[in-house]
Formats: C-alpha cells, sequence, structure tokens
C-alpha cells in the first residue's frame, strides 16, 4: 500500500529520534512491501528561524492532506524568552487545533526486563499497562480569556479552563471505546470537588456511561491519581481525563516505565476503532532534550513505539505495529540499552544503534 507521512522533526533531539522511527518503517516497507512516501517539514523553534512563525501554513495544509504525522519534539532555551510573541509550542497547539486533534492516547507499559530501570519496587511495576485518553484541544491551553495585563498595583494575569458539554462527551467516549476492548473498567479523572468545570466533565461522563453498560466507571479526583500511580498503578487500566490534568499524569506515569525515553503517543482527530484508518499526529512524550542533542545518546525508543502506533490507528496496519513491538520488546529482552535505561550486566548503545537493532528485528535479521 501506498501511504503519505508529513515529517516533523522539530527541535533538539527530534531529528536523531525521528530519524530512528524512519528507519524502523523502512524496514516495515521492505518486508510487507508498503512505500511510504515522506514530505519532510519545519516546526516548532526550526521554523521560527527558518520561516518566522512556529508553523507554517503550508505546513498545516500538507498535513491536513497526509494520511499521518510523524513529529519529534519542539522547543529549547533559544526561544524560552518569556516574552517572545512568537514560540516553538505555538507550533504544536496549532497543529492540535487546525488539524482536530482532540484525543489523545499515551499507552504505558513496563517490560519484564526493564522493572529495575525505575525507582520503584518490582513488585509495584510488574505487569503495569494501563493507558490514558487525554483531551487535547480544550481546557487551560485553550481557554479564553488568556492574558497578561498591567495594574496599579503589579502584574496580572488569567488563563481560563473552559470546557463544553459536547468537548467532554467525545474524549469520554474514546475512552469508553477503548475500555470496551481491554478490562472494561474506565477510570475519569477530574477535580470535581473545586473546579466548576470538572462537575460538568462527571456529569457527561456518567451520561455516556448508559451507553456502555458492559463498562464499569469509577470517578477519581487529580491529587488520589497522582498518589494511585506510584502506590498501586496494577489497578489501572483505561484513564479519561482534561488537557492539563493528562499532561502533568503523562509525565509521573512514564518513571513507571523507567524513562521517559519509553513512552510513546497519539493524537487522532477521531474514535479509534479497529481495522478503520483515524488520522492522527504521532510523537514521543518526551521533550527536546537540547542537553542531549547531537550526541547520539538518547533513547529512540519513544518514538518508534509512536510510529507503531500510527502503523495501527492512521494506517490500520495492525501486523505491522504488533512486528514492531516485537522488535523493541526483542532488543531489551537481547539486553541492549540508552544510557536512560542502563543497568548492570547491559549493553550501552546509542541512539542510532539502537534504531539499527530494532530495524533489523523488524526484518527478521
Amino acid at each position: 500500500m501506498d501511504f503519505k507521512l508529513v515529517v516533523l522533526p522539530g527541535d533538539g533531539v527530534g531529528p536523531e529520534v525521528v530519524a530512528e522511527a524512519i528507519k524502523t518503517l523502512e524496514a516495515v516497507s521492505k518486508k510487507f512491501g508498503h512505500n511510504f512516501r515522506l514530505d519532510r517539514r519545519l516546526v516548532g523553534g526550526a521554523s521560527i528561524d527558518a520561516e518566522g512563525v512556529a508553523v507554517s501554513e503550508e505546513t498545516v495544509t500538507r498535513c491536513q492532506k497526509a494520511d499521518a504525522v510523524l513529529l519529534g519534539a519542539v522547543g529549547g532555551p533559544k526561544w524560552d524568552d518569556p516574552l517572545a510573541k512568537v514560540r516553538p509550542e505555538d507550533g504544536l497547539l496549532e497543529l492540535r487545533k487546525r488539524l482536530g486533534l482532540f484525543a489523545n492516547l499515551r499507552p504505558v507499559k513496563v517490560f519484564p526486563m526493564l522493572v529495575d530501570a525505575s525507582n520503584l519496587k518490582p513488585q509495584i511495576i510488574e505487569g503495569v499497562d494501563f493507558i490514558f485518553v487525554r483531551e487535547l484541544i480544550g481546557g487551560l491551553y485553550f481557554g479564553r480569556p488568556k492574558r497578561r495585563w498591567q495594574t496599579s498595583r503589579g502584574r496580572r494575569a488569567v488563563d481560563s479552563m473552559a470546557y463544553s458539554e459536547q468537548e467532554i462527551e467525545r474524549i469520554v467516549r474514546v475512552g469508553f471505546e477503548l475500555a470496551q476492548r481491554r478490562q472494561r473498567k474506565l477510570i475519569s479523572v477530574d477535580k470535581a470537588n473545586v473546579l466548576e468545570s470538572s462537575r460538568l466533565w462527571r456529569q457527561v461522563a456518567i451520561e455516556v456511561a448508559r451507553d456502555y453498560p458492559d463498562v464499569s466507571l469509577e470517578h477519581m479526583l487529580v491529587d488520589a491519581c497522582s498518589m494511585r500511580l506510584i502506590q498501586n498503578p496494577r489497578y489501572l487500566d483505561v484513564l479519561v481525563t482534561e488537557n492539563t490534568f493528562g499532561d502533568i499524569l503523562t509525565d509521573e506515569a512514564s518513571m513507571l516505565a523507567g524513562s521517559m525515553g519509553m513512552l510513546p503517543s497519539a493524537s487522532l482527530a477521531g474514535v479509534p476503532q479497529s481495522g478503520v484508518r483515524t488520522f492522527g499526529l504521532y510523537e514521543p512524550i518526551h521533550g527536546s532534550a537540547p542537553r542531549h542533542a547531537g550526541k547520539n545518546e538518547v533513547n529512540p525508543i519513544a518514538t518508534v513505539l509512536s510510529a507503531a502506533m500510527m502503523l495501527r490507528y492512521s494506517l490500520a496496519r495492525e501486523k505491522e505495529a504488533e512486528a514492531v513491538e516485537k522488535a523493541v520488546e526483542n532488543v531489551l529482552d537481547d539486553g541492549y540499552r540508552t544510557y536512560d535505561i542502563m543497568s548492570e550486566g547491559k549493553t550501552k548503545v546509542g541512539t542510532a544503534e539502537m534504531g539499527d537493532l530494532i530495524a533489523r528485528k523488524v526484518s527478521g535479521q
């Protein structure tokens, strides 16, 4: 089959990890007979430097016409001025909004051979396998009013956490759909004891639950959820949450897997269904890590696994996705590690070497 992909390497380590994901896709292409047509574009700081904007209109248009988008990371100290009118993250937010990417899926799986890579005790994290469903284009990051101003008493700023019934309903429905394919248990995360938007969130979740009588719905306050992630993560299966809560909780959850370099993500424009192609943008959950850029040391596995999610959700290629995921597991089982998940007795490799190993496993070598 023929697929058109827009590739946005971004900033910092973004180009390095994206290169290894592309290496994996090339191996998939040769093994399964697909043709991946890659359209490389700029985003984030790289786009600001070259084009004056965090993402150009042309890039957005090309993304809209593609089958899927693969992204590295954006940002870095060079563009961190708080008074800057254009920031690298603006490009990512613009893409999410313009492409309608309302559902962010972030699976958290602890590989058996990496239980010692986490700071938590093995008996706590063994068998952990859950997924966050994060609302991505509403809440604090997009609500209005959002501004800063000067008063006679000093500077002030405001951000608004705003949600409509429709925005909540569609993301909660994604959570229920995924729960039906897993353990039929959905946890809705909110702050209903304080926030009015969370009270609406909880009410809508209860209403949507009537369409899924085979799925149990549990409500959990966000602070209790942050504790449960560390206390008993095996209790969790599918969690649905608003934008800001999901952003924070998924970074915390990355430590269960031992490193941010292990966790992929998919941002989708529709409800994922088996065998149905859903447009999406795929990226690791980690940032641009500028201190590690250009050193061939960062972990590309999160980006490679993001490519696997792309194969599954946007290209409807389940066997190919499973081949990539199995390749990653086999390489880890062979004892290869990047610096962030390194442990005694294992073989340390760099970014490119890890990509080579995974690609060879996909090819059957």
